[in-house]
């Protein structure tokens, strides 16, 4: 039982680490695009585009990895999605123009968008519902926090005499060595693919070759894959008011915190006269903010795992719902503030 939980808490940790990684390497060359602009001779309207078609890449990859976690499993496609963002950040980072930049910039997203969509599959493979609410919240956390750390922590990069090509050669470190750990530790965790395994073993064992798993039957068709992944969303979007209202409001809100990279650094520096470090640290609120949330969620999960043993362990989406019911108001005093 000890292993097992120490399995599950350290695979938790390096997938939670990888998104941690991703996300902090989405926002951590703003502070760097002035000094890249002034490099490439254009101007910090088209720099801007190296976060932008990062975030971009970030919205095409779950199209790949959806569908590739529950065909080969969640190893393979979070290990390729960490080594694959490693090396094109390396790539964007000894870009000899703008163009090399941006277009390596938007790869590197694509691949790191793995981490986003494949995490919450590893969260709900290993924890049941009594737990899974407390591993995604902090999961969650490692998603906002990322691009939060980036601005101060790429300011000092790049205004010391690294230079802004270190905001990408020190992520890429980070994520090629969270991906060669994946590959030598990481353990499978999807269960149909763990059938996979298992009937090999008792093939081999028994010499009975007829015992198959049903993911081993599975075969690989593109319209299938169109319909589930790509169309079904959509219609579900569009048929399903709770997931457009829920969808709607998330999509703001990530959007306005990669606003809020491009929004702050302008106004402390431009017009406070800050260095890019010193105006990053702006930010520090906005983590205490985030840290703060994900603790109030954390204290909610008893109360949750009260309701879920009273209604013998049936589940109702709304009861996640109360933090929010505080979270949005105050997010808009706090816009105004």
């Amino acid at each position: 039982m000890l292993t097992t939980t120490l399995n599950r808490l350290f695979t938790s940790i390096l997938v939670c680490s990888g998104t941690l990684i991703v996300s902090l390497t989405s926002a951590i060359f703003a502070p760097g695009i002035d000094k890249a602009s002034k490099e490439f001779s254009i101007g910090t309207v088209v720099g801007t585009l190296g976060t932008t078609l990062y975030v971009l890449g970030f919205a095409s990859g779950p199209l790949i990895w959806a569908p590739a976690s529950e065909l080969r499993g969640r190893k393979w496609p979070l290990t390729i999605g960490m080594l694959g963002g490693g090396i094109f950040t390396v790539a964007s980072a000894v870009a000899k123009d703008v163009q090399t930049l941006i277009i390596c910039r938007f790869f590197a997203g694509l691949f790191g968008a793995s981490q986003l969509t494949v995490v919450p599959g590893v969260l709900a493979d290993l924890y049941s519902n009594a737990t899974r609410g407390a591993a995604i919240s902090l999961y969650a956390l490692t998603v906002f926090v990322g691009p939060f750390i980036a601005p101060f922590t790429g300011g000092f990069i790049a205004s010391s005499y690294l230079g802004w090509r270190w905001t990408l050669y020190i992520p890429a470190i980070f994520s090629l060595a969270n991906g060669a750990i994946s590959v030598l530790f990481l353990d499978e965790t999807y269960p149909p693919c763990l059938l996979v395994v298992k009937a090999a073993a008792i093939r081999k064992q028994s010499g009975n070759w007829g015992i198959h798993a049903k993911q081993e039957e599975v075969e690989i068709d593109v319209a299938d894959l169109v319909e589930k992944y790509f169309t079904r969303p959509i219609r579900l979007l569009f048929t399903e008011p709770i997931i457009l209202v829920v969808s709607t409001y998330m999509s703001f809100i990530y959007g306005l915190v990669y606003a809020l990279l491009e929004a702050y650094p302008y106004v402390f520096e431009h017009v406070y006269g800050m260095s890019p470090g010193v105006a990053g640290l702006m930010f520090i609120g906005l983590i205490i903010g985030v840290m703060l949330a994900c603790s109030f969620i954390l204290l909610q999960q008893v109360t949750y795992a009260k309701k879920l043993e009273e209604n013998k362990g049936v589940a109702v989406p709304e009861w996640r719902l109360a933090p929010t019911l505080l979270g949005a108001p105050v997010f808009t005093i706090g816009l105004f503030w």
